[in-house]
């Protein structure tokens, strides 16, 4: 049996280096896929790290995986860089370590989370600030309609292309 102490060592021996949140800043330039994955409380009441993306811990792996219907629109390949961000950086290490062991090799976290990254002074954008129709619709979609129904629905739409 393992602590979740050695749990999360194990799982950040995993990842190939931990970005600081101004080396994430960076990497938000350069093209990086940034994974927010707090809880909707936290990003209400924290706001939002700009130029990052929503996912919900929930679906990571499904929206994370090239091969996988559901996955996000950026993540075309296994090579692609996903650095996930939390409120403190310990939840982000564990996902991350699913990622790399789902062939995600350019998968890490941001060190110190969201909290290091608001302590460094560094830009933060309000929740909800910047959500588009087409985002709150699939939102809306996700929650209302049940899963086995949208997933019929993808492979009907894929079938007709």
């Amino acid at each position: 049996m393992k602590t979740v102490d050695q749990l999360l060592e194990e799982s950040r021996k995993l990842l190939p280096g931990r970005p600081s949140p101004q080396q994430t800043l960076k990497e938000i330039a350069a093209g990086a896929f940034v994974v927010d994955i707090r809880g909707d409380e936290q990003q209400r009441r924290d706001g939002l790290i700009p130029g990052t993306t929503i996912i919900r811990r929930n679906v990571l792996e499904w929206r994370c995986d090239p091969d996988s219907v559901w996955r996000h629109k950026k993540v075309t390949n296994h090579e692609l860089r996903i650095i996930l961000v939390c409120d403190e950086g310990y939840q982000s290490s564990l996902a991350a370590a699913n990622l790399q062991l789902m062939g995600m090799t350019k998968a890490t976290d941001m060190a110190g989370g969201f909290q290091q990254w608001k302590s460094e002074g560094l830009a933060i954008a309000p929740y909800g600030g910047g959500l588009k129709l087409k985002e709150a619709i699939a939102g809306w979609w996700q929650r209302l309609v049940p899963a086995s129904l949208r997933y019929a629905l993808q492979k009907k739409r894929q079938g007709d292309q």
